[in-house]
């Protein structure tokens, strides 16, 4: 037995459901928040670069610490998140995304638990073996399986791009700033 639901008219002539909650209510592109609620995501980014930005002003360095520095980094991934939350405030500022717009043109999403597996996978033989197996090699296992993860059916490639891109991270890391990443079996010592 259906329940009877009351309709009228409102003042563009458009039809309103009552029976259904204002939550599923068709939205109107009236206000100037509508459209709008993907600028949450930069808030994030920008939060998230200030964190770093203060983390990396208030870190003790020690005296003659030559360029770049323990700061360098952080404040390369500070303006990077910068320079994409203000590109992604100017996108949603433009374009808002409105609901009936996005249901248009939506498909049906799904969760790929084959890519999760790779990719969470990955990350615990990275985790399980890093000292053992050494960064070079660990680093490019756990590259290898998130691009398995990602759909890559390449395995020679992806594994030799893996090892050639953990390899320079390697060389930054010990070499350019003088930290000590596990060198594992590759460096003789378990």
């Amino acid at each position: 037995m259906s329940t009877p639901m009351s309709t009228h008219t409102g003042t563009a002539g458009e039809r309103r459901n009552d029976a259904q909650p204002p939550w599923e209510q068709p939205e109107t592109a009236t206000s100037w928040r509508s459209g709008r609620s993907g600028l949450v995501v930069p808030a994030v980014v920008a939060a998230f670069s200030t964190y770093l930005l203060i983390g990396a002003l208030t870190m003790e360095i020690p005296e003659g610490t030559d360029f770049p520095g323990p700061t360098f980094y952080p404040l390369i991934l500070t303006v990077a998140g910068y320079v994409l939350a203000a590109l992604l405030v100017l996108h949603y500022l433009r374009t808002p995304e409105h609901p009936a717009e996005l249901s248009a043109r939506t498909w049906r999403t799904h969760s790929d638990w084959t890519a999760v597996a790779w990719s969470a996978g990955g990350f615990l033989a990275f985790a399980l073996t890093l000292e053992l197996l050494g960064w070079i090699l660990a680093a490019a296992l756990l590259f290898w399986a998130v691009a398995r993860g990602f759909g890559s059916r390449r395995p020679l490639f992806d594994i030799s791009l893996a090892l050639l891109v953990s390899s320079a991270i390697y060389l930054a890391f010990t070499v350019g700033l003088g930290l000590n990443l596990p060198s594992g079996i590759l460096g003789g010592g378990f």
